[in-house]
């Protein structure tokens, strides 16, 4: 669990976690570098129930960094994550080991999530399924139709640790690499409590948000090191399109209430995104599609954009 100005989110996170119906537990507390109590408090914690270790970091690196260092330390059959601002239903651990005990195949178990919201609470959609190939998760994680809230074994985890490229997204690559690394992917009845607040790093506007594209592009390199299909390259590759594309509508919305310098940064990685791209490895039904052509030159490709988006806008005031 890695940890960062949680104060007030840490009694709930913990508390589900030490009144696990499982209580062979080993729960590794990684304090990044907070500037609030958080550390006080779970050293607090840690004097009361043995099961919590805590390693403090001086200085702040990042959700997967600092989970990195918990995952050295990891010492049980499997391992998962909590944010510290959010939480486990009672029976969450213990349902996910069932399911590695009665299907031994199993090296991944997908909780239930539910999205916590002031007044409601959504449950995360997924594709109903018993039993999922590695790779066939891998793909269904490529568009999120299957979340990335789970329990892994160790030694894939170990295998794979946590991309720590960035401060934000490229934790999401060590999911799919771990969906594809496995040999079948399963789901159980506990559920993960996923808190949605404004705070979050992926509510911001900010020029974090453009290190999606250095995630992704860092999850290209593993692939390609990892020596996979070129069916499952081309799948990455238009990603980094969409993504690409996405975040060009990012910039058009958002990019004057950027700082100069921060907004000039943003459209440099683009371009430089937009260069490395394998046009090649497109697939042909997003290629065809205005708005999300890659186009000959990187100034044919910002006008098309401007005039989606510009179009997109329009029609939507029009309705």
């Amino acid at each position: 669990m890695a940890v960062y100005n949680a104060t007030r989110f840490l009694p709930k996170c913990l508390d589900s976690l030490l009144c696990q119906s499982m209580s062979d537990l080993q729960v590794i507390c990684i304090d990044d570098g907070s500037t609030d109590d958080s550390l006080v408090l779970l050293q607090t914690y840690a004097s009361r129930d043995a099961r919590i270790q805590i390693i403090s970091l001086p200085e702040n690196h990042g959700q997967a960094f600092a989970r990195n260092q918990g995952l050295k330390e990891a010492k049980g059959e499997y391992v998962c994550f909590l944010d510290a601002d959010d939480w486990f239903s009672p029976d969450a651990i213990e349902r996910a080991i069932e399911v590695f005990e009665h299907e031994a195949d199993t090296d991944c178990v997908l909780f239930n999530v539910e999205y916590c919201y002031p007044d409601r609470v959504e449950t995360y959609p997924m594709p109903d399924f018993d039993v999922l190939t590695g790779k066939e998760a891998f793909r269904l994680s490529l568009d999120w139709q299957i979340h990335g809230v789970y329990m892994v074994r160790t030694k894939i985890h170990q295998r794979f640790p946590y991309d720590d490229t960035c401060k934000s997204y490229s934790d999401d690559n060590t999911t799919r690499l771990h969906y594809l690394a496995s040999r079948s992917v399963r789901r159980c009845e506990g559920t993960y409590h996923y808190l949605q607040h404004s705070g979050s790093v992926t509510h911001a506007i900010g020029v974090g948000r453009f290190d999606f594209l250095k995630a992704n592009e860092s999850m290209k390199r593993q692939l390609v090191a990892l020596q996979v299909s070129d069916d499952i390259l081309n799948q990455w590759e238009t990603t980094r399109q969409l993504v690409l594309v996405d975040l060009y509508m990012f910039y058009f919305c958002h990019g004057k209430e950027l700082p100069k310098d921060d907004a000039a940064y943003g459209l440099k990685e683009m371009k430089r995104i937009w260069g490395n791209i394998e046009r090649s490895r497109l697939d042909h039904r997003l290629t065809g599609k205005f708005g999300y052509r890659p186009m000959p030159s990187w100034w044919l490709f910002r006008l098309q954009e401007w005039l989606y988006f510009t179009l997109r806008g329009l029609l939507k005031k029009n309705k």
